[in-house]
């Protein structure tokens, strides 16, 4: 009975039985081809690739990941926007965190002064030394419109010349062009163009409280001429009728177009 144990032993324990696919082989086999694989994934495994099994990340790693991804949100939608909506935004944005009305926030526009009002201001009619000592950016900007006139004729506003009042200004470039206060009566309601006469005017006038005197030339035809003289056309009620008829009306002689330009361009080139 013993002897037969020791045999039963000796065949199924001792391995008396053979297999080509034993455990040992088996693993031998597994262990290389895991290895093989993992140098694949080495060589595979691009630089900013992370791996297969990685930790997960702490709690204060992963919010702070996420502020900065909404940070970066918010950013680039900053940038979309241009500076009204941005402004627009931020104004919301005060509201609604502060409180209070968007009239609040609204500025006041009682004291505000465009460029013509600045020049309209700081404006001379003939610019002295002393007006040039202590410049401001306001006197300048007057100053530099002022140097972009054409100073040789005036345009004259003869509508209150009943009251013996006139106004004068310096012409702009477009008049000059077209030949407005030279070519063309200088009255700024007429544009006739016959019978133009020139005239020299002794110019009184009120600026910033000063009074002022400057000497300067008109052409007006015969009707605004009769309305510069106005309150000087008076005649002596001595003269009777008669006298007016005394003798040939006097002949004024008229020059031609040409003959007016070359008369222009002489006294620029004098």
């Amino acid at each position: 009975m013993m002897t037969e144990r020791l045999l039963f032993l000796q065949v199924h324990g001792g391995g008396g039985y053979d297999s080509d696919f034993s455990d040992d082989e088996g693993q031998g086999e597994t262990s290389q081809r895991g290895v093989k694989r993992k140098r694949e994934d080495d060589l595979l495994r691009k630089p900013f690739q992370k791996g297969r099994h990685t930790k997960v990340a702490h709690r204060d790693v992963a919010t702070h990941e996420y502020d900065r991804e909404e940070a970066r949100n918010r950013r680039h939608h900053l940038i979309s926007m241009n500076a009204f909506e941005r402004h627009k935004k931020f104004v919301s944005d005060y509201i609604l965190y502060y409180g209070g009305k968007v009239e609040d926030l609204r500025r006041s526009t009682a004291n505000d002064k465009s460029d013509l009002d600045v020049v309209r201001e700081n404006h001379r009619f003939l610019w002295r030394d002393e007006d040039e000592e202590e410049m401001t950016w306001e006197k300048e900007l007057a100053k530099k419109y002022y140097d972009k006139l054409f100073k040789e004729y005036c345009i004259a506003d003869l509508s209150r010349y009943k009251e013996n009042k006139f106004g004068f200004r310096w012409r702009v470039e477009k008049e000059v062009v077209s030949g407005k206060g030279q070519f063309l009566c200088g009255n700024k309601r007429c544009e006739k163009e016959d019978g133009l006469k020139s005239w020299e005017v002794n110019f009184a006038y009120v600026e910033q409280g000063e009074k002022r005197n400057a000497l300067v030339k008109l052409r007006l035809c015969p009707e605004c001429s009769f309305k510069l003289n106005y309150h000087h056309n008076e005649e002596p009620d001595s003269l009777s009728e008669a006298d007016h008829w005394k003798g040939p009306a006097p002949t004024m002689e008229e020059k031609s177009r040409e003959e007016k330009f070359d008369e222009y361009f002489e006294d620029m080139f004098l």
